[in-house]
């Protein structure tokens, strides 16, 4: 790159750095995307349709959205600029007036008019140092009219008080309103809540500052998008005082959580209404309210640990409650969502340690659900349907410590009836531990309520119990852990051998293994692949090199030791490239493209036929050693157990080579 690209990217990078503050960052980069305007000129983004304005950052720049709704750019001087008419941008500083003058500079002249009338303007014309939080002319208008009445028909008190709490009696510019800090008002001292987020927008009692650090001679200004009122009481004195919280009031009480929304702090509670609460299947909530554990978990699920105004959200951002897990916090336009629901009834209720907004749904994490619970909640009602069948809901609903594999719904095909045989099936999904796919490990065995062991497989890509792999995280729920897999498990039925003989698509490979003197290899333990050719694919093959193939035992061990893998690899572990290293040649190369796997460029036809020592993978040609090319680049592998068999003992031979090359060569003639 030309040293003259750099200094400009440099300049940005200096120029953003050099930024202290978020919102000061985000004013930076507002004016670094409008600079091509002219001086001292800030890109802001406008939600269509609405006044409200927001300064840029990169996100929002060029996602062009705001709560999920497009925005268009507009060009602005930046604050404590003005433009002159005929020169680009806004090159003139405004000049210093008084904090009353300068209110009607910043678009806050129905502020301005309040303070003449409550005889306010002498103070804030003459000497002092103030901040004063200036609600623009649209927060004015929004107020409710009784409320505005009051004010204004008691100029001399109310309107007064009012306006005084919006005023901090010194200079505080944006760089001083740190995040959790408060400030003395001048009215009765009471504290004004300032909270700075990461995003850039900073707040005053859950109200935005839209027009920061506007300078005046005897102070600054920041307009706000609302009147504020005094802030008294902490969060538990407003559980306690509202009717439609009182079952919510009770559910702390029943947790011993009432100290702790009286105790300093910055919290958000989400507050579930005495009808959320009325919505829950009254067993489950009678569940959750005798089970202290879970209730408990079920009230800090609703508390994030930090204070989330409504105003500082412009689009969906996990946060972390006191539970220990996450809430999507996000908005759509103007209302506030959660987990991507609109639930949000009331917001802003802001406590001296806190900020609550009302829900109109109980949220109930995954650490207070049954097993039933959470399969209801997932992509699984075909395996939910078929554990209720098989007799197995006390399992589901209890309070054992177990562990449900619960294949997705794509894994049944069909419509599926309960039978003896598929009571069995779903009896082998439970395991008898309680267990986290992180402590998960290759070779492990795993008991289920059927009796069976259940061997865990580790790959690159993926994590697999017999021939099915798990498919989406671990829901953890009260007593219970559900992994959700992709297929319907298939437990061993024997060796590699047993496998064989009771599938009639196998019979010639069958005689062939006899032949060649493999049948002890296939039934000893250990942990091989097999890529079994089907009857098809000695159909194939020419039937004078069959016959010679199968009357010379030497040459058929070695084609068949070509199909079998060192490690046991089920299809859900191959990826792009997977390598084994079979018994004799080379390697065999495996791939998947539109669902199928591959060995060497043949299909494989059936996967996953599970056995106590290996894996059957049934396929409809015999398979070749690849064409010698340059190595390709590294690939995933099974985690293998270590082999039964050691590979070396087995060589490559003349006879063997050209037996193949004929076969191949006599395959290219017939299909052309």
């Amino acid at each position: 790159m030309k040293l003259w690209l750099l200094v400009p990217v440099f300049s940005l990078v200096l120029a953003v750095c050099a930024a202290r503050s978020p919102y000061q960052t985000v004013l930076q980069h507002s004016r670094i995307r409008g600079r091509q305007q002219g001086p001292n000129v800030c890109a802001m983004q406008q939600i269509k349709g609405t006044n409200k304005k927001y300064f840029t950052n990169c996100k929002q720049w060029y996602h062009r959205k705001i709560c999920g709704k497009p925005t268009v750019i507009t060009y602005e001087c930046c604050p404590g600029y003005e433009r002159i008419p005929g020169e680009k941008g806004c090159p003139a500083a405004l000049p210093l007036v008084n904090i009353y003058n300068t209110l009607g500079v910043v678009g806050a002249s129905t502020t301005q008019m309040y303070s003449e009338r409550a005889r306010l303007r002498e103070e804030v014309e003459g000497p002092g140092s103030f901040t004063f939080f200036a609600p623009s002319n649209e927060a004015w208008a929004a107020l409710p009219a009784e409320i505005l009445d009051a004010l204004v028909s008691n100029v001399n008190i109310e309107l007064l008080n009012a306006l005084h709490y919006h005023m901090v009696n010194r200079r505080l510019t944006s760089e001083e309103l740190k995040h959790g800090s408060s400030f003395s008002s001048m009215y009765q001292d009471s504290h004004v809540h300032i909270h700075h987020y990461s995003n850039g927008i900073v707040t005053v009692n859950c109200a935005r500052l839209i027009k920061p650090d506007q300078h005046a001679t005897n102070g600054i200004v920041h307009v706000i998008d609302r009147v504020i009122t005094a802030v008294s009481n902490n969060m538990q004195s407003i559980i306690d005082i509202d009717d439609d919280l009182e079952t919510l009031r009770a559910a702390f009480a029943a947790a011993g959580l009432s100290t702790l929304l009286e105790s300093e702090g910055q919290y958000t509670i989400f507050a579930p209404t005495n009808d959320a609460f009325a919505k829950i299947p009254q067993e489950t909530l009678n569940r959750i309210l005798g089970d202290p554990v879970a209730l408990k978990d079920l009230l800090n699920y609703h508390i994030l640990k930090q204070v989330q105004c409504a105003e500082s959200i412009v689009s969906g951002t996990p946060m972390e409650t006191l539970q220990g897990t996450s809430l999507e916090v996000g908005c759509d336009g103007d209302q506030m969502t959660l987990n991507g629901k609109a639930i949000i009834t009331k917001k802003d209720q802001l406590g001296t340690n806190g900020v609550i907004h009302y829900i109109s749904e109980l949220l109930i994490p995954d650490s207070a659900k049954t097993l039933l619970e959470l399969a209801e909640d997932s992509p699984v009602s075909t395996a939910t349907r078929l554990f209720v069948d098989a007799g197995l809901s006390s399992y589901l609903t209890g309070s054992e410590t177990l562990t449900m594999l619960a294949p997705l719904n794509d894994a049944f095909k069909g419509s599926v009836t309960m039978t003896p045989d598929l009571r069995k099936v779903m009896k082998n999904h439970i395991l008898k531990q309680r267990l986290s796919s992180k402590s998960l490990y290759h070779g492990q065995e795993l008991e289920t309520l059927g009796g069976l062991k259940l061997r865990v497989f580790v790959y690159r890509n993926n994590l697999c119990i017999e021939n099915a792999c798990i498919a989406a995280h671990d829901r953890t729920g009260r007593y219970a852990t559900m992994f959700t897999m992709d297929k319907v498990l298939t437990p061993p039925i024997g060796t590699l051998m047993d496998v064989l003989k009771v599938d009639d698509r196998f019979s010639q490979l069958v005689g062939a293994i006899q032949n060649a003197g493999m049948t002890e290899l296939l039934n000893q333990e250990g942990a091989l692949t097999f890529f079994a050719p089907t009857d098809e694919a000695f159909k194939a093959m020419p039937q004078a090199d069959l016959s010679r193939l199968m009357r010379n035992p030497q040459q058929l061990s070695g084609v068949l030791k070509l199909h079998l893998g060192e490690g046991l690899l089920v299809s859900g572990g191959v990826s792009s490239h997977t390598r084994l290293t079979p018994l004799q040649g080379d390697k065999l190369e495996l791939g998947v493209r539109n669902y199928t796997v591959y060995v060497n460029k043949v299909p494989v036809v059936d996967a996953d036929l599970m056995a106590t020592n290996g894996v059957v993978h049934a396929v409809n040609s015999i398979i070749k050693p690849l064409a010698p090319k340059a190595d390709r680049e590294q690939a995933d592998g099974p985690a293998a157990a270590p082999p039964a068999v050691d590979s070396r003992r087995f060589r490559n031979d003349d006879l063997f080579e050209k037996v193949l090359r004929s076969h191949s060569s006599r395959t290219m003639n017939r299909s052309q």
